[in-house]
């Protein structure tokens, strides 16, 4: 009964911060400099041009009426219409946004089996040299811009070494990206650098709390071996606050995406965003920025789940 408030009360928070969102896209359309219509017809639109244009898109009414029609017509899928690409907006975003989620995806699982066992591991061997090099090397990748640590990949591993191609996999589907992994393995590795910085961190620090409580002793003093130590107790409850991080940095693999994918001109969301963002296309910004909005809620409301299986002591009241 208590997992079924937990994710009740998870389920209805997720849906008003989703609610709030949809306002807030609602209310930067409307706040374009001359509003949408001059935003979207451009500066050279004479005064009857914009008033035929408010009068068929019904943004001659009043905003709560407007806002009800604009979120039936998000309910149904609806996300506006690409003044440059003469195109839906959710159709190109349903084109794009798969192959952004693999890049993500991938970029998540090579962080996260990176960074796990080397957090694990550095909290191990606290404070030998070997933890401090590694540290040193993740405040590096955490400092080093996306942009400038794709540019050095590039240049060593495609103008140097010419290991891999410097252009990410050119596919309409998901299949025909996954097709040429070669062509993946710079913009992953670009995306996963700083996930492993931050989420080493965590892991070290979680496992060193972890290996400093009793049942840790307790274990010690029984003659249990290190190894069996770390898997069997220490592992599972280490992971909790990484998977509750997870799901917050859900907008920080969207934001890393647009630059990974700019750099490597990977189909996905990321340049569909970057190329509405240099036209001024502001149905497909606001559209973009509302998709990435929700997959943070959702990542969030996953998290929590996630995390509520892992470690069961969570309480619903310290939602």
């Amino acid at each position: 009964m208590e997992t079924v408030l937990f994710l009740a009360r998870r389920l209805l928070q997720a849906l008003a911060v989703v609610l709030i969102v949809t306002v807030v896209v609602f209310c930067l359309l409307h706040a374009l400099p001359g509003g949408p219509a001059r935003g979207i017809l451009g500066p050279q639109a004479t005064a009857e041009q914009i008033a035929a244009f408010n009068h068929e898109q019904g943004l001659d009414r009043s905003l709560p009426v407007q806002y009800v029609y604009y979120l039936g017509n998000l309910l149904q899928g609806d996300l506006g219409t690409s003044f440059t690409l003469n195109e839906g907006v959710s159709r190109l975003i349903e084109q794009r946004l798969p192959k952004t989620l693999v890049l993500t995806v991938l970029s998540a699982l090579v962080g996260l089996l990176l960074a796990v066992p080397l957090g694990m591991w550095q909290a191990v061997r606290r404070n030998k040299p070997a933890d401090y090099a590694i540290t040193t090397l993740n405040f590096i990748a955490y400092s080093t811009p996306v942009y400038f640590l794709g540019l050095v990949l590039i240049l060593l591993f495609t103008q140097t070494l010419r290991w891999f191609p410097s252009q990410a996999p050119q596919g309409d589907t998901v299949a025909q990206v996954l097709a040429d992994p070669a062509a993946l393995v710079l913009p992953v590795v670009t995306g996963a650098a700083s996930m492993v910085a931050v989420f080493s961190r965590y892991m070290r620090s979680a496992t060193l709390e972890n290996l400093s409580e009793d049942y840790v002793r307790t274990a010690r003093a029984g003659g249990a071996r290190q190894r069996a130590i770390l898997f069997r107790h220490v592992f599972r409850n280490s992971l909790t606050p990484v998977v509750a991080m997870l799901g917050y940095y859900v907008p920080v693999l969207f934001g890393g995406a647009l630059v990974v994918e700019q750099l490597f001109n990977y189909p996905g969301m990321g340049l569909l965003f970057w190329s509405a963002a240099q036209s001024s296309d502001y149905p497909v910004l606001l559209g973009c920025v509302l998709v990435i909005s929700v997959a943070t809620v959702v990542g969030s409301l996953l998290a929590d789940v996630v995390q509520r299986i892992v470690d069961p002591r969570v309480k619903v009241g310290r939602a």
